[in-house]
């Protein structure tokens, strides 16, 4: 069997190359507004899950009887299925996705507020240059 000779200054070209191409692939900017947005969603994450297990499932618990859902589980043989862990990951899953679409709303709401305002105001600048044409015409016809 033949080796394949390796040229080094080959290779380290390649590892520069390479090197570069990730730098600039993690010097983007969506590559840092997606970890800005990870870490974030991550932080919320951790608020919502508070929310839901200190403030909420208690409610609801008091309102059903005093029923926790975490220990809710079925004992088939030596298995045990922690359904109520389930139901309490999809009451924070609720929760997380009603609390996105609201903030998503405001958000929407908010910028077609301020694309509103930017048409009128374009729309006010329009009609300024127009009195000035106007103007500068009956300033060209009296002379």
């Amino acid at each position: 069997m033949e080796k394949k000779k390796v040229d080094k200054n080959d290779l380290i070209k390649k590892g520069n190359s390479t090197l570069k191409e990730f730098k600039q692939f993690i010097s983007k900017g969506n590559v840092i507004d997606l970890a800005v947005g990870v870490i974030i969603g991550s932080a919320f994450g951790k608020i919502v899950t508070s929310l839901v297990n200190d403030l909420l499932m208690p409610i609801i618990g008091i309102m059903i009887g005093g029923l926790n859902f975490s220990s809710l589980t079925i004992r088939v043989g030596d298995a045990t299925i922690r359904y109520g862990a389930f139901l309490q990951n999809v009451i924070d899953f609720l929760i997380v996705a009603a609390c996105i679409f609201i903030f998503i709303k405001l958000l929407s709401k908010f910028s077609k507020k301020k694309e509103h305002e930017e048409t009128i105001k374009k729309d006010e600048q329009i009609l300024l240059l127009e009195e000035i044409r106007d103007l500068l015409k009956e300033n060209q016809q009296k002379n």
